[in-house]
């Protein structure tokens, strides 16, 4: 059986980096003479690992410092291992670099803290604000497309396969989710699973899937209330928890949070009061930047459900961009190590500049992905735009009916001549034939078709 390491054993390497502001493997297993220089190299990998040193180059020639040492002589903490992972390195203002600084700090270090409703409680809408009406702007800017949208969800609903694989890959990606983005792909596209089996990671892409759908397909009726955040929770939560009745469920449970010494509201009332006060707050405020970013910041604060959710907060983050035709938030890019702690600012610190810096730079690329999809997908096809609800209303009934090919042929030519002008009837019945025949695993959302309708109709379909 192996002995556990002794905290004490690991601490006295701390001490030893600390005492020399930073030290090789070698010079610190010097100041050790009893332990080997294997054993020390061991330790220092499982205090790296855990946040507790940063190592710096690799080999024979790394050192080895504390977090905080490492920011005092000018080396960003966690840049070498950020690197070596192919990570981005955010540029980071000294009001962010501080947070981050206090956070790598260790754990008990750091001054445990709980929930603070000040915190919620002081934020007024349209008079408060955590992002500036410059930073407001720059955001308008960068992701408002450069075509006339007008129905609300019609931009997402334009870019729904691209955006069902990009959020679905990253926001799983920053909860740990092992996938690639070309697993992710054929997942949601094919619905194929690498080999390896891993279900849970698959579930959580999966349910990030159908999140996303649900906002894009209801873009109309989807807002900050209860209806659509509870069913957010329970789309992605779906087959993750242990309680499968917490799902789309306030918590009622003490919960912890990893690496971190916040401590959540436990009391199941308050919970509920603060929910509803952040809903309320969040659809009170104006600017869709400012709401999405103020729900960001305050869920995951409250942490209102069992788990899941800081996924529930980056996808509702996308209902004011979705309803206001703008780009969607999609992550890319942004890394899992900076994210974890600018959430661990906001727990501990009540600080959101971390976070909010994130925010920025995430949508600004994001915005720089799509402005190139959009460009591919060209302008949008106005006739299609002009019977847009027509055109859904005719392929949801012959797929929920389970037509035949002939049945829905004789079905489209007597509800085009029932409901389409003449002038419009001949475009209009070879859009929908096209939309039928081109239905596959990765699109038929949009018709808000569920799985089981889907494959009952393809069944159907492939007889004739």
């Amino acid at each position: 059986m192996v002995r556990r390491v002794a905290e004490q054993e690991l601490e006295s390497l701390v001490e030893i980096v600390r005492a020399k502001e930073g030290a090789s493997a070698q010079e610190i297993a010097r100041a050790r003479a009893d332990t080997p220089l294997r054993t020390v190299q061991y330790r220092l990998k499982q205090l790296v690992s855990a946040g507790r040193l940063v190592q710096e180059g690799k080999g024979p020639s790394a050192r080895y410092r504390l977090p905080r040492t490492a920011e005092a002589t000018g080396i960003a903490a966690g840049v070498s291992r950020a690197e070596a992972q192919g990570e981005a390195v955010l540029p980071l203002s000294k009001a962010a670099l501080s947070i981050q600084k206090y956070v790598r700090g260790p754990s008990v270090r750091r001054k445990p803290v709980g929930y603070d409703r000040d915190f919620l409680d002081s934020y007024r809408p349209n008079e408060s604000a955590y992002l500036s009406e410059k930073e407001q702007r720059h955001l308008r800017d960068v992701g408002t497309p450069k075509v006339a949208i007008e129905t609300a969800g019609t931009y997402a609903r334009q870019i729904l396969n691209r955006l069902l694989i990009d959020l679905s890959f990253n926001s799983s990606r920053l909860e740990g989710n092992t996938y690639s983005l070309l697993d992710t792909k054929r997942l949601i596209e094919l619905g194929e699973e690498p080999e390896g089996g891993r279900r849970l990671e698959a579930q959580m892409i999966l349910n990030h899937k159908d999140a996303i759908e649900f906002l894009v397909s209801n873009a109309d009726e989807i807002g900050f209330n209860r209806y659509t955040i509870l069913n957010l929770h329970a789309m992605l939560a779906n087959n993750l928890l242990a309680d499968a009745a917490a799902a789309g469920r306030l918590r009622h449970i003490e919960v912890g949070i990893e690496r971190s010494v916040f401590q959540p509201l436990a009391v199941p009332q308050l919970i509920g009061e603060c929910f509803d006060q952040i809903l309320a707050t969040t659809a009170a405020i104006d600017d869709p930047f400012e709401q999405a970013f103020f729900f960001m910041v305050q869920a995951p604060y409250l942490q209102p459900f069992d788990d899941v959710n800081k996924r529930v907060s980056r996808l509702a983050a996308n209902i004011p961009l979705i309803k206001s035709n703008l780009t969607p938030l999609t992550f890319i890019d942004v890394p899992r190590s900076t994210y974890t702690e600018a959430m661990l600012g906001v727990y501990e610190m009540n600080k959101i500049e971390l976070l909010k810096e994130v925010f920025i730079w995430a949508y600004e690329r994001s915005a720089a992905r799509y402005v190139a999809a959009r460009q591919s997908l060209g302008d949008p096809d106005p006739f299609r735009l002009r019977h847009r609800a027509a055109i859904g209303d005719v392929i949801t009934q012959v797929v929920r009916s389970g037509m035949k090919k002939k049945a829905a042929v004789a079905h489209l030519n007597v509800w085009a001549v029932n409901n389409i002008r003449p002038a419009d009837r001949d475009e209009f019945k070879r859009i929908v034939e096209s939309e039928l025949i081109g239905l596959h695993e990765g699109n038929f959302a949009r018709y808000r078709i569920t799985p089981a309708e889907f494959r009952n109709w393809q069944q159907a379909w492939a007889q004739t």
